[in-house]
């Protein structure tokens, strides 16, 4: 077996479909097939399973996927690195998060870096939750991720950034809306804006709730914590946000951020397949993240460690 054919495999295996891989590798079809034919003949067997839609890897074809997309992936950020050490330019970063994660994460942290590399190709690949921009990365897309740091992290080296907990986000006549804080039973029987269930922050929020014998009453399902925040603003329902989406979205007047007693905090953060092999942009990306979020430490409950330079 050749790097080349590793290569296209673990791209069928994201992709699980012969054309698709094809158009993104500038290959035929044809081409694609003979390298998934060639891997099949020299271990003897079936990787792949046909379907209506394209191909699924058999138990066979995951374990191979597993135990060389770590290896390609780095070897993917080396040779980017090596490149950009023979061309001597700036280089590129490629970041996989949401787009309200980069409105209300990143933004500040995106200015600064522009103004110091404007030659620099700054690229976000979005993900609609933490797996999806964790895919991103293991597919190398991008160069890291910026995500719920929950779930199953395996595979990947990751970097804390901060904590903070979430918040019921209500409109401002809501009859909870003079309280300080809530607790989780006070959220029973309310109309729920939920994000998909798919994403891990519905699932911190569904397991907490649980933990505490409540039962939301999902409303509505929106894509982003955006979306939700317009829906409570037009007073169909109530969301739980993290509280830096709640500190912002409370500025507006239109709607009120409590905080809710009995839920875990959120962590966030960064995680990379080697972040010993990403370009030097990366690590100050998120040296400027590091210091863009401190304007959030006077948040009730968010938490950010401090840096060995500050006071």
């Amino acid at each position: 077996m050749t790097f080349e054919d590793l290569r296209v495999f673990n791209s069928v295996c994201d992709m699980q479909n012969l054309s698709s891989v094809a158009r993104t590798l500038g290959r035929t079809q044809p081409a694609v097939a003979q390298h998934v034919a060639r891997l099949e003949r020299e271990l003897g067997v079936a990787l792949f399973e046909r379907t209506r839609k394209g191909v699924t890897p058999t138990a066979a074809g995951l374990l191979l996927h597993e135990a060389t997309s770590v290896g390609l992936g780095t070897l993917s950020l080396a040779l980017r690195e090596i490149e950009r050490l023979r061309e001597g330019g700036p280089g590129r970063l490629s970041i996989a998060t949401g787009g309200t994660t980069v409105r209300h994460f990143l933004r500040e942290a995106v200015i600064q870096f522009r103004r110091r590399h404007p030659q620099a190709a700054l690229h976000f690949e979005p993900g609609s939750s933490s797996q999806h921009c964790l895919e991103a990365v293991a597919r190398r897309a991008a160069d890291l991720a910026f995500v719920t740091m929950s779930g199953d992290l395996r595979g990947f080296e990751t970097r804390p950034l901060m904590e903070h907990p979430l918040v019921l986000l209500m409109h401002r006549d809501d009859p909870l809306a003079s309280r300080r804080r809530v607790r989780v039973r006070d959220l029973q029987g309310s109309p729920y804006i939920s994000l998909p269930h798919s994403t891990t922050s519905h699932r911190l929020i569904r397991e907490a709730v649980a933990r505490e014998g409540v039962a939301l009453d999902s409303a509505l399902e929106v894509d982003d914590f955006d979306t939700a925040n317009l829906f409570v603003e037009l007073g169909f329902g109530r969301a739980i946000v993290p509280a830096v989406q709640g500190h912002t979205f409370a500025r507006s007047g239109r709607v009120c951020a409590v905080s809710i007693q009995g839920l875990p905090p959120v962590p966030v953060g960064w995680a990379a397949r080697s972040f010993r092999l990403l370009p030097p942009a990366a690590f100050e990306f998120m040296e400027l993240m590091e210091h863009t979020a401190s304007q959030w430490r006077d948040i009730p409950g968010v938490k950010i460690p401090r840096r060995e330079n500050e006071s």
